[in-house]
């Protein structure tokens, strides 16, 4: 069966991650680049990593991904998840007391033995 390229992806990740969406949906994905093997280059046109799917797949692999940008595009904002959750403070507190401590006890020292 012939194979038609679907799309350019820079890198990779995204192109595997894009695969991997396509082979849910049933469809054969072919990954194809200098970016798709062990030592990938990630910048420039050298990151280029073409998909490639049947012709008789063309039609529903676009259907997939154009699915996949309104999904994209419809996703409410990360703003109205609420309020973000603060990391935890005590850590730095403690670190801080930690290098107060390393530095009062030789002062501490030297004042006593004086």
């Amino acid at each position: 069966m012939p194979m038609r390229q679907l799309t350019s992806v820079s890198g990779s990740f995204p192109a595997y991650v894009l695969a991997a969406r396509l082979q849910s949906e049933g469809i054969d994905v072919e990954v194809r680049g200098s970016g798709s093997g062990f030592y990938g280059l990630t910048v420039g046109e050298m990151a280029r990593v073409d998909l490639y799917v049947p012709d008789d797949q063309l039609d529903d692999a676009r259907l997939v991904m154009l699915a996949s940008e309104i999904d994209d595009a419809l996703a409410a904002p990360r703003e109205w998840a609420g309020e973000p959750e603060h990391a935890q403070r005590w850590p730095m507190w403690v670190a801080g007391f930690v290098l107060l401590c390393a530095v009062l006890a030789p002062i501490a020292r030297w004042i006593i033995a004086w």
